[in-house]
């Protein structure tokens, strides 16, 4: 691992996203999903649920399967952390769901998808919504397509048409509905004031 660990900041949220590990920027802004793909990612999130990237950030929680960059492949792409790196970050997840007990979880990625269901392919997973149990937690797991330009499986079918099906899954979600009615409060509210 080549950086420190890249956290959300602590949030209480019913809602848990799990990326896979910081990019190599994310270490220097100090942010999750700082870059490219968390453009993209934050665009699925408004466009389906109508939360924007501040309310996003402020408001979900978010944790990663390995809290550090892992550096480069020898091909150039970001390097997929081993399974010791993993194990060795796996006590930070572990803690966050004892501490939160989310009910929606929302994998995003391979690797983070991994974490909880077994797969061969992408197409097995998006899409579905997953009623799982972690340590006599009950929670739901709506996977996603990592946002990276790097794949284009979210951009072409059936990952496309997957993508939005899981989208659709997420906005439905009662905990996201909870979250939106709190922005609506918190606007009203501020708007009240001037």
């Amino acid at each position: 691992m080549q950086s420190m660990p890249v956290s959300g900041g602590a949030v209480l949220s019913d809602v848990m996203l799990i990326g896979q590990a910081p990019g190599p920027r994310e270490p220097v802004l100090q942010k999750p999903f700082a870059h490219t793909a968390g453009k993209t990612l934050f665009r699925w999130l408004e466009e389906s649920c109508g939360i924007n990237e501040l309310a996003v950030r402020s408001t979900i929680y978010f944790a990663a399967v390995c809290r550090c960059f892992p550096g480069k492949a020898a091909g150039g792409t970001d390097r997929v952390p081993s399974s010791i790196e993993i194990g060795n970050c796996a006590w930070w997840m572990s803690d966050e769901f004892e501490i939160l007990r989310p009910r929606l979880v929302i994998p995003v990625g391979k690797l983070a998808i991994a974490q909880f269901v077994p797969f061969e392919k992408l197409a097995d997973v998006v899409g579905k919504k997953f009623a799982l149990h972690l340590d006599r937690h009950r929670f739901d797991l709506i996977p996603l397509p990592h946002p990276s330009g790097a794949s284009p499986w979210h951009k072409i079918p059936p990952g496309k048409q997957l993508l939005e099906k899981a989208m659709r899954k997420i906005a439905r979600h009662p905990a996201i509905q909870a979250l939106r009615g709190e922005k609506q409060l918190s606007l009203s509210s501020q708007s009240s004031q001037r």
